[in-house]
């Protein structure tokens, strides 16, 4: 009864698995269900996928320039250290509530995977670089040969971390950008009219879907060390 007092929607707040289960099978048997998936897959891998591409090359670069390196120290410093949900509210002064969503992921990307791909670089072997160096070996053979098995690994470890927090950072950001038909703005409808079977129904499929693409990027990257020998 105290509770009943202190908590009068307690039943609305709660959900048992199973009717989260069933709303959730509910819900995949609509198109409203699947367009708010392909926007958020759409925002948020593509983050994913700028976000490696650019802290790649600029890893390549930092390795190559100690200024450029010296440079991007803080601003990775930077982007570890400051909570999510400031880097949000401070882009949505300059970016509409639609392109948030791929800012913050590409931003929370970036710091892992360049701070691992310069380590990865650091650590091919300097041996093989200096014969490469001595018997002109292409530039194109010194990548494939050399640092790309050294960097892959560490790739890999990276690119595991940054798949979750992209996930994560990226349906905050549509939470609190609320773009039209997202997941985030999914949950956000849900929270407000206390649709809690439907709040943990778009949460698993936040969690499934940062699972499944992690398990394919991870493949990929498998079958590209594979091929380099790693």
């Amino acid at each position: 009864m105290v509770l009943a007092a202190l908590w009068p929607h307690g039943h609305l707040l709660l959900a048992s698995p199973i009717s989260a289960a069933v709303r959730l099978g509910e819900l995949a048997c609509t198109s409203a269900f699947w367009r708010p998936v392909g926007a958020s897959v759409a925002h948020i891998f593509g983050g994913f996928l700028v976000g490696c591409a650019l802290a790649v090359v600029l890893a390549a670069l930092s390795a190559r320039w100690r200024l450029v390196r010296e440079l991007l120290a803080p601003l990775a410093a930077m982007v570890k250290a400051v909570p999510v949900v400031s880097f949000i509210i401070l882009a949505l002064v300059w970016l509409d509530s639609g392109s948030l969503p791929l800012f913050i992921s590409a931003l929370m990307v970036f710091p892992p995977v360049y701070l691992n791909v310069l380590a990865g670089i650091a650590a091919a072997d300097g041996r093989l670089l200096e014969m490469a160096k001595v018997f002109r070996v292409p530039l194109g053979r010194r990548l494939t040969g050399i640092y790309l098995p050294a960097v892959l690994p560490y790739f890999r470890s990276a690119v595991s971390l940054a798949l979750g927090l992209c996930w994560k950072a990226g349906a905050a950001a549509e939470v609190i950008g609320l773009p039209a038909s997202t997941i985030g703005e999914r949950l956000y409808t849900a929270k407000v009219y206390f649709q809690t079977p439907d709040l943990f129904a778009w949460t698993a499929v936040i969690v499934a879907l940062s699972v499944l693409f992690e398990k394919l990027f991870l493949a990929l990257v498998d079958t590209l060390a594979g091929k380099a020998g790693v």
